[in-house]
């Protein structure tokens, strides 16, 4: 089969190729998925899971990718939930990646069956950003109907999702940004927009949760506008800065089936928009990735047309 495979941490997607690589077999509880189309997250090529396995060994050379849309080919041993056939969406272990190809194994419960009216593009789309956004909302924010999200990132794919959400959460959502940004934010559902380059953050007030994909200095004064009982959630790594009487939750996505059920759910009847700003192939996606202007939205993998 056709993969995208990487050996060299320091080169960085510079250091991606196309070759040919054997199909994966499906383990206990996998399945086998024909990827008909996939997500790559730039930050990938930093997780040490992406170098090594679990034990620490070396696992190179490594087919990077996550997320990932397509239909079961095979079952393994055990496996329950899904079946031959079936068009699936989700995301693989990050120790095992693999979605930057024609074929992935992925353990059965890290998907969810995509519906017939949903394009395996979006599928792909909404698996990673989706996840995260309801996980900091909900589970790790615990957001409730009438409180104030401050949403970094707004117009990007986490942050436009999760504009989405919270609005339909009954949030009063800022979106922040670049000021090119402004419009898609606003677009996505943002109430406000705050210019990070041109604006003062601190004139926002105070908010019940700041979700923060950005990190450093933002991260660090988005801390201090936190009110009382209020989250810092964050997926830019642990905090400097803590809330005076609040929450600051650092975390990482799993993988949920019926949170993935629920987005698409969303998907379907049109109370959620993906963000796709450019779309692939497998062949030309080594020289998309290493593209050096700034992208819109998420780049998707089309593996099979």
């Amino acid at each position: 089969m056709k993969a995208i495979v990487v050996t060299d941490q320091a080169a960085g997607t510079a250091g991606m190729k196309l070759v040919e690589r054997p199909e994966p077999q499906a383990a206990i509880n996998d399945v086998v998925v024909q990827v008909h189309a996939s997500g790559f997250t730039s930050g990938e090529l930093t997780w040490p899971s992406t170098w090594t396995d679990r034990l620490d060994r070396d696992r190179t050379p490594s087919i990077p990718g996550q997320e990932l849309a397509g239909v079961v080919t095979a079952l393994g041993y055990g496996t329950t939930g899904l079946s031959v056939g079936q068009r699936v969406f989700g995301l693989s272990d990050s120790y095992r990646g693999g979605t930057l190809a024609e074929y992935v194994a992925v353990e059965a419960h890290n998907l969810a069956q995509l519906p017939g009216d949903v394009d395996f593009t979006v599928g792909a789309s909404v698996a990673m950003p989706g996840l995260t956004a309801w996980q900091g909302l909900f589970q790790h924010g615990r957001l409730q109907a009438g409180q104030s999200v401050l949403a970094h990132g707004a117009a990007g794919a986490v942050g436009s999702m999760v504009t989405q959400l919270a609005r339909e959460a009954g949030a009063y959502v800022i979106g922040t940004g670049r000021a090119a940004d402004r419009q898609k934010a606003l677009d996505f559902g943002a109430q406000e927009f705050v210019d990070l380059d041109n604006n003062v953050l601190e004139d926002v007030g105070g908010v019940d949760l700041v979700f923060d994909v950005i990190g450093g200095d933002i991260g660090k004064r988005s801390a201090g506008l936190i009110r009382a009982a209020g989250t810092l959630v964050t997926i830019a790594g642990p905090t400097e800065a803590r809330p005076a009487d609040g929450l600051a939750i650092d975390f990482v996505l799993v993988s949920d089936r019926a949170q993935l059920s629920e987005i698409v759910q969303r998907v379907r009847d049109g109370r959620l928009r993906t963000n796709i700003g450019n779309i692939a192939t497998l062949d030309d996606a080594v020289a998309v990735f290493n593209r050096t202007e700034r992208r819109q939205g998420k780049t998707i993998i089309r593996v099979r047309s």
